[in-house]
């Protein structure tokens, strides 16, 4: 069934006549700068432009959220293809959609169901887009299953932030509502730039991800995973095998059957057992699982804090939601606290103790295990000198000397990430026992 569009002369009539209560009288809840009438919806309607970030089972529900809440010029961006095993949460697919982008996929159907809607879609990773794209926007709502792409969001918005001299917020500010599930455990927060705790700064409520040491993969692999990461990790960049500054790209099937076969290689050179095309999807793309009424119910508390920012009709949520389904429905409310080491918005450097005899790669594994850092693949600088960087050889050897070789305690470092920090390093300061 296809959705009408609304009366001309009542923005209210018909399928939006749900949200006339609430747009057209203040009350207990509204916020302090919200003024009853039709100019509200009229922003929602005509001028509001919102980027859902990713088209999977949360981007699918938040899609159709935002088009039946009124949201007409929306945009989303997906990188990733449609599997088969899609289709049974990722309802705005279907068996002829399989291989085909989810962005595109899920923007034509909404269109056709909702011709007040107008979906843009944008069939790129996030990493393909500028400043000049983002900054567009009103609102930004990210559906994600990656914590290394929202991570990458957050630089983004903060990058955005305009600071005054006195080092106040002056513009620049898009708020971004994130939303996350696995399994029956979700969450919803609302972010906004300078103003409220970012990604950053709640980093340590997430467990570190799992890592590996590069010696480790290197030169002693133990485990079917210690094959396929360093097939991935460390032996694509080195040969590039579909060319140069061609990254691995976990959606295309050639690059994963040769990341398998790298593995199984190694694995067999090593006496290891168990590296198949399916383990190797799932080392290699972190696979978690996805139940559909969690994304439902994440999904929809996130187009509500869409919709109450773009309307003002009522407080927003402060700021971090948590849904735990597993034995019964509970969520619990929580305000979440700025850091003062904040890469954007802190004024104070992070202090991390270490012995002089510890080697470079030893800091290294504790900047991916530290909670606050979480950094996936970090160069280091310091004293103007590059410790290590990942595409410049001539430092790899650092990762085998100790650090009192290479600094002085009391030494601040510069360590960069460019899968999770953009344009932004984080200040380290080492002191050695």
């Amino acid at each position: 069934m296809e959705v009408d569009s609304a009366n001309v002369s009542n923005p209210f009539a018909g399928q939006w006549s749900h949200l006339q209560n609430i747009l057209t009288r203040k009350g207990p809840l509204a916020h302090a700068d919200f003024v009853p009438g039709n100019e509200g919806f009229e922003f929602v309607r005509k001028t509001c432009r919102v980027l859902c970030v990713g088209a999977g089972g949360l981007g699918c529900e938040l899609l159709k959220n935002l088009a039946l809440m009124g949201f007409s010029k929306i945009d989303v961006i997906d990188m990733d293809t449609i599997e088969l095993s899609n289709l049974n949460r990722q309802f705005l697919f279907r068996m002829d959609d399989v291989g085909k982008s989810k962005a595109e996929i899920a923007a034509r159907f909404v269109n056709n169901r909702i011709k007040t809607c107008n979906i843009e879609p944008h069939f790129k990773k996030v990493q393909d887009m500028d400043e000049s794209f983002y900054s567009q926007f009103h609102i930004i709502v990210l559906g994600l299953d990656s914590l290394e792409a929202r991570r990458w969001m957050n630089s983004m918005v903060c990058n955005l932030v305009q600071i005054d001299a006195e080092g106040n917020v002056c513009g620049g500010v898009i708020p971004m509502i994130d939303g996350g599930t696995e399994g029956f455990k979700g969450h919803a927060r609302v972010i906004i730039p300078g103003v409220t705790a970012n990604f950053e700064d709640t980093l340590d409520l997430f467990p570190p991800q799992t890592t590996y040491p590069l010696c480790t993969l290197a030169s002693t692999p133990r485990t079917p995973a210690h094959c396929i990461v360093w097939a991935k990790e460390l032996h694509w960049p080195e040969v590039s095998p579909f060319g140069k500054n061609v990254e691995f790209d976990g959606d295309n099937a050639e690059h994963m059957q040769w990341v398998f076969e790298k593995a199984l290689q190694r694995a067999n050179a090593f006496g290891i057992e168990g590296v198949t095309l399916s383990k190797t999807q799932g080392v290699a793309k972190n696979i978690i699982p996805a139940i559909a009424s969690t994304n439902a119910v994440i999904a929809a508390a996130c187009a509500q804090e869409c919709f109450k920012i773009a309307t003002s009709c009522a407080g927003l949520l402060s700021d971090f939601m948590m849904y735990m389904g597993g034995q019964g429905i509970y969520t619990h409310t929580f305000q979440a606290e700025k850091k003062e080491t904040c890469p954007w918005f802190g004024s104070k450097v992070l202090t991390m103790n270490c012995t002089g005899d510890m080697t470079l790669n030893d800091l290294m594994e504790k900047f991916k295990e530290h909670p606050e850092l979480q950094l996936k693949t970090p160069d280091v600088r310091a004293a103007g000198k590059t410790l290590y960087m990942r595409i410049i050889s001539a430092t790899h050897a650092n990762l085998e000397k100790k650090l009192k070789d290479l600094v002085t305690s009391n030494t601040e470092l510069a360590v960069t990430d460019p899968a999770a920090l953009v344009g932004r390093s984080r200040r380290v300061i080492l002191k050695f026992d």
